[in-house]
């Protein structure tokens, strides 16, 4: 069965500033996005090349809104919203790709898998695609990119248990 995978902005801003957007074709053949988080992508300075490139493309592709009219939870942004929503009312399972830790927590109180940037870094290192995940953080650290510490320690520890 084909797994839905769905991306909040927070983790394409991230990879496309470390040149890393095009990990997600390789990891899941194809990403898709609601077109609230299209919209904040385009209002965030961009959205960037790669990103522009990966909807050109075709993998990285715009689904179709959902037609809930929950309204936006106060801790919650627009496109975490969105994406939770899309996730929720599709068919089969999904994986959502998300940053922010309430929208995390809001996810799998929703039964939602979720992983973020951090994640998908690690994940990187171990399938050869980048040489060190610390070079990385370091790099998407100084990009202004703010990611918790702990976060940090967890991945890298994995990476070198693997």
């Amino acid at each position: 069965m084909a797994r839905l995978v769905l991306a909040d902005t927070s983790p394409l801003i991230g990879l496309s500033r470390i040149g890393g957007v095009f990990w997600l074709e390789v990891f899941f053949h194809r990403v898709e996005i609601t077109p609230t988080v299209l919209q904040e992508l385009k209002a965030s300075d961009g959205p960037e090349s790669e990103i522009r490139e990966a909807l050109a493309s075709g993998w990285l592709a715009t689904r179709p809104s959902t037609s809930a009219n929950e309204p936006t939870p106060p801790h919650l942004g627009p496109g975490e919203w969105s994406t939770l929503q899309a996730a929720k009312h599709s068919s089969g399972a999904s994986l959502i790709l998300m940053d922010d830790r309430l929208a995390r927590r809001e996810a799998r109180s929703l039964d939602l898998e979720v992983t973020g940037t951090a994640a998908l870094i690690g994940m990187a290192q171990t399938r050869g695609l980048i040489d060190s995940a610390r070079d990385i953080f370091a790099r998407l650290i100084r990009s202004d990119f703010r990611i918790s510490p702990a976060v940090l320690r967890e991945v890298l520890a994995r990476i070198d248990r693997d």
